[in-house]
């Protein structure tokens, strides 16, 4: 069995796989990662494998603690992948990013692919049917914008995320979400067309925290999947220990 392990800059994400098979998942804050590590080694046992991804630096006694427990693989660029790297600068790409487009070769190869993951930032990573990753695109995600108005200005308030009613907001907290989530929308769905007028066979995979609440959003037929990212993890970690 595999321990996936997903280190964001808030949240944990664990994930236990048998084989390719996905069996289990859980997300905490970073404060329980040893906590909910344990309980998961206790309840599956026959984990042999981890992989470790991590957007910021992990402690290093986390990191040894995990060595001692299981084969440890931690994903950074210098390890192998399922695709030839065509970005200039590869030792910058997240670790996130080449964990899908690591899940879009495992389940759509052959295909022009772009991945969107709509989470604190909103990534369009994109791969072609040649199995090359050309590159893509980073902006703001929702909850980043909502922050910056609240933050970047004297005095727009800080709201949660909402459905606008209406596309004219006559109220500021209308307007603000008006203008967060149609943004957003019409940024995703305008980068769609482009990539689709280039590639008319296009595969668009809607990934990510905000992935459920985007979706039914968007005019552009997509396949939603909220564990692209720990699948990916997962095939690095056999394609890189087999």
């Amino acid at each position: 069995m595999n321990l996936i392990v997903d280190v964001g800059n808030t949240l944990v994400k664990f994930a236990v796989f048998q084989e390719d098979e996905f069996v289990n998942k859980i997300v905490v804050e970073l404060n329980e990662f040893e906590k909910t590590q344990k309980e998961i080694s206790k309840k599956h046992p026959k984990i042999e494998k981890c992989i470790l991804a991590s957007v910021g630096k992990m402690p290093k006694e986390v990191v040894t603690k995990l060595q001692k427990q299981y084969k440890v693989l931690i994903l950074d660029s210098n390890l192998k992948f399922p695709f030839h790297n065509r970005y200039k600068t590869p030792n910058t790409l997240g670790v996130d990013r080449i964990a899908l487009v690591a899940a879009s070769v495992k389940r759509y190869a052959d295909k022009d692919v772009l991945i969107i993951d709509a989470g604190s930032c909103i990534t369009y990573d994109f791969i072609n049917r040649q199995n090359e990753f050309l590159g893509g695109a980073i902006s703001p995600g929702i909850r980043l914008r909502y922050k910056s108005l609240h933050n970047f200005t004297a005095n727009l308030p800080l709201l949660d995320t909402e459905l606008p009613e209406t596309l004219i907001g006559n109220s500021t907290k209308d307007a603000i979400h008006s203008g967060v989530v149609n943004g957003v929308v019409k940024e995703i769905d305008g980068i769609i067309d482009e990539y689709r007028a280039k590639f008319s066979d296009l595969t668009v995979i809607l990934t990510g925290g905000d992935a459920n609440f985007l979706s039914k959003q968007l005019k552009n037929s997509i396949f939603a999947n909220s564990n692209f990212l720990l699948e990916g993890l997962n095939f690095i970690l056999e394609y890189n220990t087999h």
